[in-house]
């Protein structure tokens, strides 16, 4: 039990300057920036997810916390919100370092959600230009709804929400951390039907739990040869880190956050039967 608190402390605590960057940066805006530097970071254009999912794709999952965050002030569109999603690793990269006979799956698996994240993005900024009515919302309307920031220095403001989050992400790592333990590593690796085609479906629901031990479990179950590779690349690009949880926290719409993580796990597990259609 002590293993489990301490490591829901010290995935958190990974977390904090991630999540204090961002919201200085978000609170810098608000009170110091024109509207014209707002405005430039919102309207990255439609190159805004191939951005994005470079930033995604370094071994970390603390660009998705702040992507979440963006996007719920309004400063990213929704498809750059999701190829950061899809593109962010956490834990799969150091895994396979420390087996130097899977070495040679870093690369493509790097490269696949990359282009994952780029395609999906591009498609879902597309979609929303295309055919959805654009929404006459302020930069922070949301984020900055009830906590009346504008009387506060930037400062104050950025480490009251960096604090507020991090209580929020440190009791939901260890709410998971809990289940995990309870639960058995073993007891997931039978439910992924070894073999089947349905595998991605399973992987992908796995890759959404907003707990770094998701991608451990997955990466450590396809070396070990119970995943094929197809259904691993599944979990892991449904795996956010923890930028579903605050986009859960910090985004006031419900019924968006439930279809941003639709889409994510849609385009997850298609990602997923392509590779192994193809490998």
């Amino acid at each position: 039990m002590l293993d489990v608190l301490l490591d829901a402390l010290t995935d958190s605590l990974k977390m904090l300057p991630f999540l204090f960057a961002a919201y200085f940066l978000i609170e810098f805006l608000e009170h110091k920036a024109s509207e014209k530097m707002t405005r430039s970071l919102q309207s990255l254009g439609p190159w805004g997810p191939v951005g994005g999912a470079v930033l995604g794709i370094v071994p970390q999952c603390g660009f998705s916390v702040a992507a979440a965050n963006f996007y719920a002030g309004r400063l990213i569109s929704l498809g750059t919100l999701i190829s950061v999603f899809i593109a962010t690793s956490d834990e799969a990269i150091p895994i396979l370092l420390a087996h130097p006979d899977q070495l040679h799956y870093i690369w493509p698996m790097l490269l696949i959600k990359l282009l994952s994240a780029i395609a999906v993005g591009l498609l879902v900024d597309f979609f929303m230009r295309r055919f959805m009515k654009p929404r006459n919302e302020k930069p922070f309307e949301e984020l900055c709804a009830d906590c009346d920031c504008e009387h506060h220095s930037v400062l104050a403001s950025a480490l009251r929400h960096t604090v507020e989050i991090f209580l929020f992400i440190l009791l939901v790592n260890l709410l998971l951390g809990l289940a995990i333990h309870f639960v058995g590593e073993d007891n997931i690796s039978r439910l992924l039907l070894n073999g089947s085609v349905f595998q991605p479906f399973l992987t992908a629901l796995i890759g959404l739990v907003p707990n770094c031990a998701a991608s451990v479990i997955l990466t450590e179950l396809f070396v070990s040869g119970s995943l094929s590779f197809g259904s691993c690349m599944a979990g892991l690009c449904a795996g956010a880190g923890l930028g579903l949880v605050v986009l859960f926290r910090t985004n006031r719409r419900p019924k968006e956050n439930l279809a941003i993580g639709g889409v994510l796990y849609g385009a997850s597990v298609v990602t997923g039967l392509l590779v192994n259609l193809i490998a």
